[in-house]
């Protein structure tokens, strides 16, 4: 296949995959894509002082400008519940009718909520409602009307972030003096006091709607995503904002993330075509490739570009070619100076989520998805072969050790155990990987489990993803799979990059792994710690309860 091969596809009327699919029958879909429609709150430590085991309304004492902040969200229209482990009514401390003057204080120096989800269990009973368990999320969004996936959760512990994300929620940390340093480490969004926490819901919020339209039709717009599958795969939904906009939009991707980017909606061509400024292992570069390059990327006839970019990578090379290439309007996220390369400048602050990120590039274009479409991981129904009758039901849980940068691969060891605890508790397992990792498949496998390794490109694996009950696997490619399938993730998250800006997006998950581990944000594709501490120490049994958080039962249930 020559660099500069284009294809035609036909995707604008494909139906897709999509996390939102399996957001069940109490999903409500949103006429304006918005990222959240409410805010779930912890009480105790997050909205009053925590007092423990309170049962007296005039002990009650909110945080420092928590009312100015709720009624900052209250007037984004977005609904309000609080949702809280009570356990003193379990060990009989106070009476619910106590508690209920406690709750009726709070509101009268805090304002109405829209619901009170109490959960009065102890640890002991096994509810699936005392937090971090989803139950209080998900019963908070039934009650609201929305959906796990469009909520935030702010609290002040690790119980409270890990019920948000194991339900598919964003999860907000707020830290006191009480919360431990590794429940700071591990979560993905962390703020430094509730009005911060609500002055970056609102932002995020607002940045994934454009303040104007683009003006002109755009007739074709050319966007930009040159790293690997996963990459391509989490800017999906703002290559289906420029597709709103847009009659036709040509996708200029490199090799690694061609075959994700094959699976993506509103997508009408593909130019795939290295950058040597992109590719972690890059060879020369080549006067005449670039030069054949911005001939390609003139002769597509664009009236506008949006290149997209992770955090850590430059823009403006090719900015410099595209307005070689006399394309009149580009758009990029860039910190350093661009001259008179950008229209658009974009900038976003550190630690927001990959899509999210892409998605405020687009709205800074002028462009947001459509009404109805859901701001989450999708692919192309039609772009996905069916599943090989061979491997019976849906119902499965798929283990993927590899990964193409092995700092964030799960050990082959660890991993075997996983297959073996799993195999024990009764899930039927698929061993997952690709053609280069057949030993390591093999050798998992061999514990219990099914050997898929090198049997599938990356079509036929999110066929398999797609029934799965759950996905156990690394911050890699196959993750966002399961989160462009609504499929639960087990992630097995090594540091090395942010878990806020790479975890699974808006799928439930249970986040494994020693979030606090010396190779943390060293971006380091192999393990620079002898041992791969940050994994190592898992204990297969923790896969096993993960599983049981996320509902997905053994014998092939959720």
């Amino acid at each position: 296949m020559r660099q500069d091969q284009e294809d035609p596809y036909q995707r604008r009327s494909a139906q897709v995959y999509a996390a939102a699919d399996r957001a069940g029958s109490g999903s409500v879909a949103s006429p304006r894509p918005v990222l959240y429609d409410a805010v779930l709150l912890d009480r105790d430590g997050t909205l009053i002082e925590d007092v423990p085991y309170n049962g007296d309304p005039e002990k009650v004492r909110p945080v420092p400008g928590a009312r100015a902040a709720l009624d900052r969200l209250r007037a984004a229209g977005l609904r309000l519940a609080v949702v809280t482990n009570q356990s003193g009514l379990a060990r009989g401390y106070f009476t619910g009718a106590q508690m209920r003057a406690v709750h009726a204080r709070v509101e009268e120096l805090l304002g109405r909520f829209d619901a009170w989800l109490v959960c009065p269990h102890d640890d002991a009973d096994g509810c699936d409602c005392r937090k971090p368990a989803p139950g209080l999320v998900h019963a908070a969004a039934r009650e609201l009307g929305t959906t796990a996936s469009r909520c935030v959760l702010v609290g002040d512990i690790g119980r409270d972030v890990a019920a948000a994300l194991a339900a598919g929620a964003a999860g907000v940390l707020v830290p006191t003096p009480v919360t431990r340093p590794e429940e700071i480490a591990a979560a993905g969004w962390v703020a430094s006091d509730l009005p911060s926490a609500v002055h970056e819901i609102l932002r995020r919020q607002q940045a994934v709607q454009p303040a104007t339209p683009s003006g002109e039709p755009v007739r074709t717009a050319l966007v930009v995503r040159s790293d690997s599958a996963g990459d391509v795969l989490v800017t999906g939904p703002a290559i289906r904002a420029v597709a709103a906009g847009a009659q036709r939009v040509v996708l200029l991707c490199g090799p690694r993330g061609r075959a994700a980017a094959n699976l993506l909606p509103g997508v009408d061509e593909i130019i795939e075509h290295p950058l040597p400024w992109i590719d972690p292992t890059p060879g020369p570069v080549d006067a005449q490739a670039i030069r054949d390059l911005t001939a390609r990327l003139g002769a597509v006839g664009a009236d506008q570009a949006v290149v997209f970019t992770s955090f850590h990578q430059s823009a403006l090379p090719l900015a410099l070619l595209l307005r070689m290439a006399g394309i009149d309007r580009i758009a990029a996220i860039s910190d350093d100076y661009p001259g008179s390369l950008l229209d658009v400048r974009h900038r976003v602050p550190v630690g927001v989520p990959e899509p999210e990120r892409a998605l405020s590039l687009a709205a800074a274009a002028g462009h947001r998805l459509p009404d109805g479409d859901e701001p989450v991981l999708g692919l192309r129904r039609d772009a996905v072969p069916p599943r090989p009758a061979d491997l019976g039901d849906p119902g499965y849980v798929v283990l993927h050790p590899g990964s193409a940068a092995s700092s964030r691969a799960c050990p082959p060891e660890l991993a075997t155990r996983i297959a073996g605890a799993l195999t024990d508790a009764g899930h039927r397992v698929l061993v997952t990987g690709g053609p280069d990792e057949r030993a390591v498949t093999a050798r998992v496998a061999a514990a219990g489990g099914t050997d898929l390794g090198g049997r599938t490109d990356l079509a036929g694996l999110a066929a398999i993803v797609a029934d799965a009950s759950a996905v156990v696997v690394g911050n890699t490619g196959p993750a966002h799979l399961a989160a462009a399938t609504g499929v639960p993730v087990v992630s097995l998250f090594a540091p090395t990059v942010p878990f806020g800006q790479w975890g699974p997006y808006r799928v439930p998950a249970v986040r494994l792994g020693d979030a606090a581990a010396p190779c943390r944000d060293t971006r380091a594709a192999s393990c620079p710690v002898p041992g791969h501490p940050c994994l190592s120490g898992i204990d297969p049994e923790q896969v096993v309860d993960a599983l049981r958080t996320l509902a997905v039962s053994g014998g092939g249930g959720r």
